[in-house]
């Protein structure tokens, strides 16, 4: 099989990008530990060296281990023993193969074990793991639990739980219940402290929970007695090896289903409190959450990238009329355009990595201490970005999943529609991506802000002074045209919302994808001044950007303020 980091040279590409300078040394606080660990880098291309080797390590397990099983975990899937989940066969060979690999613990600190690499390199093996196998990333994938650990927990806790996961412990977060989906403040899952035992106590129901058995779950449950809203809940850590907590059954999903999705029962669980009582979803989910909306970004890009193939593949081989069916303008252009949108969906996630990175480490140091002015001033300005671009990455790489896995499948004809063929599972598996984690519609009220506050503006003027190449001059020209369409467009928007409020958020998701749009057009367009082979690239997108740019803005041109009632008449009549 292939090597998923060798054969790709778009990922190649995106771990060179000029900020991996300023990310590693943020990261190695200045090689500090150079003389500690006989593993930990000398400088900046030390450190880019090892990124790379483990890179090849991941590509290799990916195209040699996880891609062959993932038609027989598929089939296979996981179920319930003795009230515990037992794997599919296939993922126990790939829980194995990425432990003995060393690829647990990627991000965390080398105290606990860990590699220490930026979350760029984590998202890129995310994206590796989804291409091979959608479903074993949702269980592999979930050691970002860790950095939630990292992030929030006491220093016993720490000791405690972070070395297991760098030696291949699993992680879950339990936070949806049966009556608490999207709403989690509405979660009722009762903590209570025990002071014969000296620990909480969970009892009640979880639902929907991914890799629910796994080794160390982080659960947020209500210790305020009495409350019913989010002031209530506090974030616990639950730990396997403690018992008290059942499955009572492993969802029947439509696709990723070597992923358990289980339904828990604890029972007099034992849990350990993280940080502070009632801080659970207002401070810890919010972080634990923007760090898994990435990480389904990365999976959602590495299911592009597995649909594009299947379906270039595909038309290379199939004939008809005496030619491939690649010759045909119809199949070219689709393909054309995955192509696009896969390159178009990858940037956008590294984009939003990298912000994420550079605020996290800032986070990181002013724990140990006082940070710069200049450096505060910077931690604030990434975290600005981080926070728009996040559910911004989550929309578009979800969306482009659904898209590009429809359009393998329709490249493939009859013949896809067949489970002899990858692209049926990558069409059940894509399903969910713009759903779990916030619908594509959360992802729309979590962006708006930065479309109303100005911040993906500032970011879109901020692109627009950069050089591009002479190839790129008229991409330039024509992405200027659309901004000044997109701030017409908010303009009207919140002129017309200050009369009839919720015409906002009528209109919401065509300003992010406007947004998004433009950004997305302006990093092919600066990849395409670095190599030549994305020049095709941010032109074709630019087609597509112009397209839907006009739809958004035509159908904000020919809306009332009276489309808000109108819709909610219709809304309440059905």
């Amino acid at each position: 099989m292939a090597n998923f980091f060798l054969d790709n040279k778009d990922l190649q590409f995106q771990l060179s990008h000029p900020l991996m300078q300023k990310i590693v040394e943020l990261k190695e606080r200045g090689f500090a530990e150079k003389d500690l660990y006989d593993y930990a880098p000398q400088n900046f291309e030390d450190a880019m060296d090892s990124y790379r080797r483990v890179m090849e390590i991941t590509g290799e397990v990916c195209g040699d281990v996880i891609a062959p099983n993932a038609e027989g975990v598929d089939h296979e899937g996981p179920r319930v023993v003795n009230d515990h989940v037992e794997y599919a066969s296939g993922t126990v060979e790939n829980m194995k193969a990425v432990v003995d690999a060393g690829l647990s613990g990627l991000t965390l600190p080398r105290k606990y074990d860990g590699l220490n690499f930026p979350l760029v390199c984590f998202v890129m093996a995310n994206e590796m793991v989804a291409r091979a196998d959608a479903s074993f990333e949702n269980i592999w994938g979930l050691q970002d639990c860790a950095e939630t650990i990292n992030e929030f927990a006491s220093e016993e806790q720490k000791q405690k739980y972070l070395p297991w996961v760098s030696a291949g412990a699993t992680c879950a977060m339990a936070l949806t219940e049966p009556d608490a989906g999207s709403d989690l403040g509405a979660v009722m899952l009762k903590a209570t402290w025990s002071e014969e035992m000296g620990t909480w106590l969970l009892n009640g129901v979880k639902r929907f929970i991914t890799n629910g058995d796994g080794d160390i779950s982080l659960v947020l449950a209500r210790t305020e007695e009495g409350t019913t809203d989010a002031r209530g809940l506090s974030m616990l850590i639950y730990d396997k090896r403690n018992g008290g907590v059942k499955v009572r059954r492993i969802e029947n999903k439509l696709g990723i289903k070597g992923s358990p999705t289980c339904e828990l029962v604890f029972t007099n669980a034992p849990a350990e409190l993280v940080g502070d009582r009632k801080m659970g979803l207002i401070k810890y989910v919010m972080s634990l959450m923007n760090a898994a909306r990435l990480g389904i970004g990365a999976q959602s890009v590495g299911l592009c990238e597995a649909a594009y193939r299947e379906a270039l593949k595909y038309a290379h081989e199939r004939m008809q009329f005496g030619k491939p069916i690649v010759k045909f303008a119809a199949v070219a252009e689709m393909l054309s355009n995955m192509r696009a949108k896969l390159h178009g969906a990858r940037a956008l996630l590294y984009e939003t990595a990298r912000f994420v990175e550079i605020y996290k480490q800032y986070m990181h140091i002013s724990s140990e201490r006082s940070l710069e002015p200049e450096e505060r001033q910077e931690m604030k300005f990434y975290n600005r970005l981080a926070d728009g671009f996040t559910p911004l990455v989550k929309l578009f790489s979800s969306e482009y999943a659904n898209q590009l896995a429809y359009d393998a499948i329709q490249i493939h004809g009859g013949s896809g529609f067949m489970k002899d063929y990858a692209c049926e599972r990558l069409y059940r598996d894509a399903r969910i991506m713009n759903i779990y984690e916030g619908t594509s519609q959360l992802q729309v009220v979590a962006a708006i802000n930065a479309v109303t506050k100005g911040t993906f503006a500032e970011q879109i003027s901020r692109y627009d002074e950069a050089e591009y190449c002479e190839a790129m001059q008229p991409v330039v020209a024509k992405l200027r045209e659309l901004r000044a369409t997109f701030d017409a467009m908010v303009a009207r928007v919140e002129e017309v919302n200050r009369e009839h409020a919720g015409y906002k958020d009528l209109h919401a998701r065509r300003l992010v994808e406007s947004a998004g749009h433009i950004i997305i057009t302006y990093l092919l367009a600066r990849e395409a001044g670095e190599a030549a082979e994305y020049v095709s690239d941010a032109k074709l997108f630019l087609k597509i950007a112009e397209a839907n740019i006009a739809a958004a803005s035509t159908a904000i041109a020919n809306s009332e303020g009276s489309d808000v009632d109108l819709i909610q008449e219709v809304g309440a009549a059905c």
